[in-house]
């Protein structure tokens, strides 16, 4: 049984058309680029050779674009201009943000129901099929 609220973040790796294709699950106190290297295996292991370039924001750039280099995928850090003021959309980040917000529509995913960490990404990709299958 939990003994208080477990805090967690979610990261997800989608392709360009918002599909998500591997969802990891990790405790809040994890920083996201070096947790995110467990994904690099289920990366290679689902899409292979076909992946040539991710983008993520500025909290991948170190540890998890350097494991990355190691097996030949380039790493883009998808930020606003430098010479921009105020709010600016980010198009390639805007992607992950969009795919995010259609997770939200289903109430067992917004708030973290699960005792597990699995069953928090089964219902992750749950919800993500059911969002494809309504798209046919």
């Amino acid at each position: 049984m939990r003994s208080g609220p477990c805090r967690r973040k979610r990261q997800f790796v989608v392709d360009t058309q918002g599909r998500l294709w591997i969802a990891g699950v990790h405790s809040a106190s994890q920083a996201d680029g070096p947790a995110a290297v467990t994904l690099i295996g289920d990366m290679l292991w689902q899409v292979g050779e076909r992946l040539e370039k991710v983008y993520g924001d500025q909290s991948y750039n170190g540890v998890f674009a350097q494991a990355l280099t190691n097996w030949s995928i380039s790493f883009e850090k998808a930020s606003r201009p430098e010479s921009a003021q105020g709010f600016v959309p980010v198009a390639k980040r805007w992607v992950v943000e969009r795919s995010i917000a259609w997770t939200n529509y289903f109430r067992r995913i917004v708030k973290d129901y699960e005792y597990s960490v699995l069953s928090t990404v089964s219902w992750l990709y749950l919800a993500n099929i059911q969002l494809m299958i309504q798209r046919i």
